[in-house]
Formats: C-alpha cells, structure tokens, sequence
C-alpha cells in the first residue's frame, strides 16, 4: 500500500473522479481539483473535501499531480503548468491515457518531477458505475523510470486493481487491444440490433443478449481461437455468400465489416487447425467477390 499522501486532479472526468474516490477510500487524500462545470459537480457530490481551484493552484497543492484531461490536451496541459511553476522536485505527475506516451509530461519531468501514467483497463460510463467495476481490474503501469514504475504499481492496488507493465513505445497496440475488447463489441452488437431490426424481427437485443453472453463466456472460458464458430470459421462458403447478399441489399453499409471479421476469422481458424488452408482460401476468394 501507497504511504498516504495527496492528490490533485486536473479534470474531473468520469475516470479521474473514480479513482480520487478509491483513493481516499485507501487513506488517501484529494486536496484538490480543477476542471469545466461538469467536474466541478462531480467534485462537489463525490470529493466534496477537496477545493476546486484554477488547474495551477491544484497542481501546487498536490503531492501527486492526476492530469485527467482528454489525450490531446494533455501535453499543452502539462506544459502550461510547467511554465507556470506548478512541478517540484519530488512530485508525481500522472496522466490516465492508454494511448498517448509518456513524452507528454516531458515538462514536468524536466522540473524534477517523477512521471508515469495508469490506465485502467475498464470502462467508466459513469463514477458510480466505475466504482463499482473496478475492483479486480487490471490497471496498465507506464513509466521511464523504476521509481516511477513501482509507485504506479503501488497506486493501482490502492484502487484495487490488478497491475501490469506497459513498454511505453507500445502503448498505441495496447490500447487498440482494448479497443477491439470493448468498444468494437459494443459496435458488433449495434451492427446484429440494426439487421434484425431490417429483416423486422421485434426486440432485437433481448433477443440477442443469451446470444453474445455465450459467446463471450466461452471465448473466456475456452479461450477465443476454441471458442469461435460460424461460417468463416468453419469454411462454409455458401453460408458467406448468402450473407453477402442479403448484405449488399438490406446493409450495403456493413459488407465490408462483413468481409474484415470473416477474413480474421478464417486466420484464426486455420491457425488453430480447425480449418485447413484450402478452405481458407476458398473462403477468401468468396470475400473477395464482394469487396
């Protein structure tokens, strides 16, 4: 566990205001916070020990600087703090990105500052829900430095969360990856609601929900390249073909996501021995057919 000490946030966002409550929860303390009208609110009804000032103040206050800004403010951020004196020698100074490197707090580091990011890998629609979610989670630790890499590693089990080591220069595939684990499943499913719903099957995601909870328990369960069936996957290019069709006609919009997901399927797999390389082959030549 982290020595208790104090924090200040610089962006209240959804993420940001989480993990200041998790963090008091463990001893810690949000002294304060800066931010728009909205993290204003949310200090208000979650952090209300904490004052919320002009972003510089809350950075001199804090022991551990939070830059809890969306990713392409985060540099300009940090340098504007910089020039205006807010690092010291000894600080923390943390953003919560999962893309972005860290280079960005090159100006805070240069005024002696120890830097680092954590990026939880969870989702946060809103703070109660993330409160909820994140015990257990694992929490991506980047730093130059071991130092920094340690108190990272330190903070993470305060928010409850499972730590890991992210290289920086592959934070970009790293966050592709969760990418692809969350939101791109969301759009999945927004792709399958919007073709029942044209083919005028009623409820379409009720009808969907036993579905997709199978498949990704057992992709889980099983791992994914086990877990995976379907026509792609399987070799049954009638099966593809008549998709496509119906595609082209009713969703013209979805025939090439159609034909990515098949061809990575196919990959899979065959990778994995299920499906042997001449029938990948025909199942590509299909998919070609309809690019």
């Amino acid at each position: 566990m982290t020595p208790a000490t104090t924090f200040a946030l610089i962006g209240a966002g959804r993420v940001a205001t989480t993990l200041g409550v998790l963090l008091e929860r463990a001893g810690h303390r949000i002294v304060a916070a800066s931010g728009r009208s909205a993290s204003r609110e949310r200090v208000r009804r979650y952090l209300p020990q904490a004052r919320f000032v002009p972003a510089t103040e809350a950075a001199r206050a804090g022991a551990v600087v939070v830059l809890g800004v969306v990713d392409d403010v985060i540099e300009p951020t940090c340098a504007s703090l910089a020039e205006a004196g807010a690092f010291r020698v000894g600080q923390h100074v943390l953003h919560l990105s999962g893309s972005m490197g860290i280079a960005t707090l090159s100006r805070a580091a240069r005024a002696g500052a120890v830097t680092l990011s954590l990026h939880p890998l969870q989702s946060f629609p809103e703070v109660d829900e993330g409160l909820a979610r994140m015990a257990g989670s694992g929490v991506a630790v980047t730093s130059s430095s071991e130092e920094g890499l340690l108190f990272g590693e330190s903070l993470a089990r305060d928010l409850g969360g499972v730590p890991f080591r992210v290289p920086d220069e592959v934070k970009p595939l790293y966050h592709a990856a969760a990418v692809f684990s969350a939101n791109y499943l969301v759009v999945v499913e927004a792709a399958a609601e919007r073709l029942l719903g044209r083919a005028g099957v009623p409820g379409p995601l009720e009808l969907l929900r036993p579905l997709a909870r199978t498949a990704n328990e057992r992709a889980f369960d099983l791992g994914p390249a086990n877990a995976l069936t379907g026509p792609a996957a399987r070799g049954d290019v009638g099966a593809i073909h008549r998709n496509l069709a119906a595609l082209s006609e009713a969703a013209p919009e979805l025939v090439a996501a159609y034909r990515a997901l098949a061809e990575v399927a196919s990959d899979i797999a065959t990778e994995s021995g299920r499906l042997p390389a001449e029938q990948r082959l025909a199942v590509r030549e299909e998919l070609s057919r309809w690019s």
